[in-house]
């Protein structure tokens, strides 16, 4: 018998939003995507402790100074794991920059060619990795820049408004992860309202990003992300792309409920939609009249930080032993 996850494979492509092995092998899902606080919770288990190793060792390898050494580490163990995650999945793994880069054009794109060398270091192409930034202005300017110039493919996250999605279009980046379960979060505690999955806003803004893009031919990868049930899932089906944490992956292929489409090309090209466009002043201030997306963004960035700075004290304290 097909499960809710075999049903949703037909209509779907499925990602793994998780950094841990053993839950991608169990689910054979195309691609995987990792942040850095995926990498801090898999970096905790010991079976996980030789990549860890490695970076160091890497890191020394280079000398300098130890926040150089550091840097190297870092860097070198995403690489670690998204090549051992390439080991299980058939497509694309995500590698996210460096968060404190948000705001700097400049050193994300330096980042971003300095983690792919170090994947093709490892004889992996840069077709197989997508290289994840902040939906800002300045990380969506170095998306295009790396998918234009240097043809490094780009996964956009912490994507809570319109506007950020339709700057990623005209950007010609290849794919967005608008945060279904954050935007509900932020709703819920605003309002007080309990929402079911079809009013669900996080569901209703991906739709809207979907039909819009579908609409006037972007071909710009949507990928649902952050889901807090299988029921915004469900309402999802027929999304380009889906990122699930393994909770929500077992409560699919533990359901017999069969998942039909709910959003589809030939449906969004039948809306009457208006294009907009946004150059970097309309972008400020469309995402400034958004609470929700101006806060969650800013939360976002705020929690990926702070694990990059965990992980590296990590580092930094086997790195001085």
């Amino acid at each position: 018998m097909s499960s809710a996850l075999d049903h949703l494979k037909k209509h779907t492509t499925v990602v793994a939003d998780t950094g841990d092995f053993e839950s991608i092998a169990k689910f054979k899902p195309q691609d995987a995507t990792t942040n850095p606080s995926l990498i801090l919770a898999a970096a905790q288990k010991p079976q996980y402790a030789k990549l860890i190793e490695e970076a160091v060792a890497f890191g020394k390898k280079k000398g300098g100074s130890i926040d150089e050494q550091l840097s190297w580490a870092f860097d070198q163990l995403l690489v670690n794991f998204g090549a051992a995650i390439l080991k299980i999945v058939p497509g694309r793994v995500s590698t996210e920059v460096d968060a404190r880069l948000s705001f700097d054009q400049e050193g994300s794109i330096a980042k971003a060619k300095r983690i792919i060398q170090l994947y093709a270091d490892a004889g992996i192409p840069k077709e197989r990795i997508l290289i994840k930034l902040a939906s800002t202005w300045e990380g969506i300017k170095a998306a295009e820049i790396l998918e234009r110039d240097f043809g490094i493919h780009c996964n956009l996250t912490l994507l809570f408004g319109f506007p950020q999605a339709v700057a990623c279009a005209e950007a010609k980046v290849t794919l967005i992860s608008p945060f279904v379960g954050r935007i509900l979060d932020w709703y819920k505690k605003s309002t007080g309202k309990t929402y079911t999955a079809t009013e669900d806003p996080g569901v209703v803004s991906v739709q809207r990003i979907y039909n819009y893009y579908k609409r006037f031919g972007y071909n710009t990868i949507v990928m649902g992300a952050s889901f807090r049930n299988t029921g915004e899932i469900e309402e999802l089906t027929g999304c380009d792309y889906l990122t699930i944490s393994p909770g929500l992956l077992e409560e699919l292929a533990n359901s017999d409920k069969a998942l039909a489409p709910r959003i589809s090309v030939e449906t969004a090209k039948a809306l009457d939609l208006k294009k907009v466009t946004f150059d970097e002043k309309a972008f400020r201030w469309g995402l400034n009249e958004d609470p929700m997306a101006t806060e969650k963004l800013s939360e976002g960035i705020r929690k990926f930080a702070e694990d990059c700075v965990k992980l590296e004290d990590t580092l930094r304290t086997l790195l001085s032993a």
